[in-house]
């Protein structure tokens, strides 16, 4: 069982550490990413050097935005203890504003010890997990790496009390095995959206609607995700502190995971960054110019419109058709654009829907017509 950190003294509070742990530190794949990008600042302003992230180790991503250091005095013991036992693991900073430290973590596993983990699940927490789901078998291999360098940072970090916060399933497949385990960790897990309510949403369900009587182990079996939906499950029951990020979520989670939220910590935008209006509207001008070369290079071969009267719409999210919008943003595109002719509107939209999809390469007829209308416009300048 964790520890209760809430009456801890002001003595013990100062060598308090917290352990934020997540799938996506370092390596963006999809809003979580952003969510501990742009925390680590005040993290890193409120917690200082006893603020340290974790993370899987992924060659690619780490060279554009790790920056590997010698370990510090208090994890460094625990890192050559991991070492030790043939487990790889990096210590640096991660280059965001902030720059908070970070261990990464090496999960890579060979079939033998896939095997034998998913056994261990079997047996300790009584869940059966398909040989097949690279995913799942990711999130327990972390899972139990973290566990372990929970357990020797612990053991290793002198008197302090550790805190360790999880984000999302794929993070936190360490909570479990801290519980059973009993080990001196605090530990919060923090849901942003359930992973049933994701797939049954993306299935066109009239999903909150119908939230009071659903059966989750049930349309978990039937959308074939029923040991995912057990891990996140186990997740949520096994931390000290279950939070979700709405008050929605936190309904959805209670009904799904079978525990009600003790929080409702809302994501935040940081103000402070737009105080400087001048220099953003500097900007503004700066990209809206990038913008209109592109616009002007992708569409001037086929269409004629008047940038000056042109609006730029954008959307971003995760590549989910329903999940994120995308189906209702593509409607009100539709709806606007009868509007607008119907009116004889000089007015002309261009939306931009930005999101990571599979691709093979750069169409080279749009290549050429860019090319083209940057040699129009040099030979005009002339």
């Amino acid at each position: 069982m964790g520890v209760d950190v809430s009456h801890a003294s002001a003595d013990s509070a100062d060598r308090e550490l917290l352990v934020e742990v997540g799938w996506e530190v370092c390596s963006q794949l999809g809003g979580i990413y952003t969510v501990l990008r742009s925390k680590a600042p005040a993290m890193v302003a409120e917690y200082g050097d006893r603020y340290y992230m974790v993370g899987p180790y992924h060659e690619q991503s780490a060279a554009m935005e790790f920056e590997e250091l010698d370990p510090d005095q208090v994890v460094g013991p625990t890192l050559a203890a991991l070492r030790s036992e043939g487990i790889g693991c990096r210590f640096g900073r991660w280059l965001v504003t902030g720059r908070p430290k970070v261990v990464l973590l090496n999960c890579r596993a060979t079939a033998a010890e896939l095997n034998a983990l998913r056994h261990r699940w079997w047996q300790e927490h009584g869940i059966g997990l398909p040989g097949g789901d690279a995913e799942a078998n990711d999130a327990i291999v972390f899972g139990r790496l973290v566990a372990r360098f929970l357990e020797v940072l612990a053991e290793r970090g002198g008197a302090r009390r550790i805190v360790a916060h999880f984000h999302e399933w794929q993070g936190a497949m360490a909570l479990p095995e801290l519980r059973r385990r009993g080990l001196a960790v605090a530990t919060v897990f923090t849901t942003h959206a359930t992973l049933l309510g994701r797939y049954l949403c993306a299935a066109n369900a009239d999903f909150y609607g119908r939230l009071d009587a659903l059966d989750p182990e049930a349309e978990s079996g039937r959308l074939g995700i029923h040991h995912r939906w057990c891990m996140e499950r186990a997740a949520a029951q096994a931390a000290d502190v279950f939070t979700t990020v709405s008050n929605i979520t936190a309904s959805e989670a209670e009904r799904l995971l079978g525990r009600q939220a003790d929080l409702a910590l809302p994501n935040g935008l940081n103000v402070e960054k737009f105080a400087a209006l001048h220099e953003f509207q500097n900007l503004h001008a700066r990209y809206k110019a990038k913008i209109n070369d592109f616009v002007r290079g992708h569409f001037g071969p086929s269409y004629a419109f008047d940038l000056d009267k042109t609006l730029y719409f954008f959307l971003a999210g995760r590549y989910e058709y329903r999940n994120k919008g995308l189906d209702l943003f593509i409607e009100s595109l539709s709806r606007l654009n009868h509007l607008l002719c119907s009116t004889d509107s000089e007015v002309t939209v261009v939306a931009f829907i930005i999101t990571k999809a599979a691709f093979r390469s750069i169409n080279g007829s749009v290549l050429e017509d860019h090319f083209r209308c940057e040699e129009l416009r040099v030979a005009c300048a002339e």
